[in-house]
């Protein structure tokens, strides 16, 4: 569904590049080749966000393995499909097919075991996965999910021709598909014409970064190349940013509230402690997820 512009983001200093990050060619599940844009190392600073990953490719030998029954404890996976169908089941009883467009939002909470596997065996595959991290007092609530279908993500299009896709958030007077009252993400997936610019108001405490996936963005006199994942800097005063498109581009800009809690993480289990993660491994051993 398409809006018209309700009200003008205003952003009057916008933020500074900090720096560009070049994510890590890498593969997961069976074999499945990805790009893992947000690592590791990078949780503490973009907290509340703990991993992106982006895939794409034409070749079904990179993706046609998908990702066998595996479990999560403790965070959110946000699934976002541009191209291709995988298919998702969980030991909760829950089903879905994502398809070009849509997106999946599922709380692993207190702990879900799931695939998600291609129902293609040629054609492009390409989306992204995006990790968002619970606050300590939800990280054992029930398990849940939602599909959102690609007509129910709302879109704008702004007064230069950029067509905002709001997936979480808000953007320019035009709520998003899903809302998070602790961690508040922002999730948009912008396609801006040449010559455009975009401008998004952003709050001065809030992480925030751009991940471009084709043709290229500036922020403020610096170029984003395409693959590249722009972190913003946390300016003090700063109320939003402002993208420009020397040529016509795509780019997700994704934002939310840092938790400021400690992270403990080992592979699929994201807590606070040592001693939850341990506790985590028991119970997903003991079959209790």
């Amino acid at each position: 569904m398409t809006t018209s512009i309700l009200h003008h983001e205003t952003v009057t200093k916008p933020r500074t590049l900090e720096r560009l990050i070049t994510g890590q060619a890498t593969s997961d599940g069976a074999g499945v080749k990805l790009t893992r844009v947000l690592t590791q190392p990078l949780q503490r600073r973009l907290d509340p966000f703990l991993m992106l990953d982006a895939f794409g490719t034409d070749n079904p030998q990179d993706y046609i393995g998908g990702f066998p029954d595996h479990p999560h404890r403790g965070f959110e996976t946000v699934t976002y499909m541009i191209a291709g169908r995988m298919r998702h089941r969980d030991n909760a009883g829950h089903e879905g097919l994502l398809t070009n467009g849509s997106v999946q939002w599922m709380t692993a909470g207190r702990g879900v075991i799931h695939s998600e596997l291609p129902e293609q065996e040629e054609g492009r595959l390409e989306g992204f996965q995006l990790w968002l991290n619970l606050p300590a007092k939800d990280k054992m609530r029930a398990p849940w999910y939602r599909d959102i279908g690609s007509a129910e993500i709302p879109e704008l299009v702004t007064p230069e021709g950029v067509k905002v896709r709001v997936i979480a958030g808000a953007s320019h007077g035009v709520a998003g598909a899903m809302q998070r009252e602790v961690t508040e993400p922002l999730y948009l997936d912008l396609e801006l014409p040449a010559g455009a610019s975009f401008a998004q108001a952003l709050p001065a405490g809030h992480n925030a970064f751009v991940y471009v996936y084709r043709g290229g963005l500036q922020i403020e006199a610096t170029d984003v190349p395409v693959q590249r994942m722009a972190i913003l800097r946390n300016d003090a005063g700063s109320d939003g940013v402002v993208l420009r498109a020397p040529a016509a581009a795509r780019a997700l800009l994704i934002a939310g509230k840092p938790l400021g809690e400690p992270i403990a993480q080992y592979g699929p289990f994201v807590m606070n402690t040592n001693e939850e993660i341990f506790e985590a491994v028991k119970d997903y051993q003991a079959g209790k997820f």
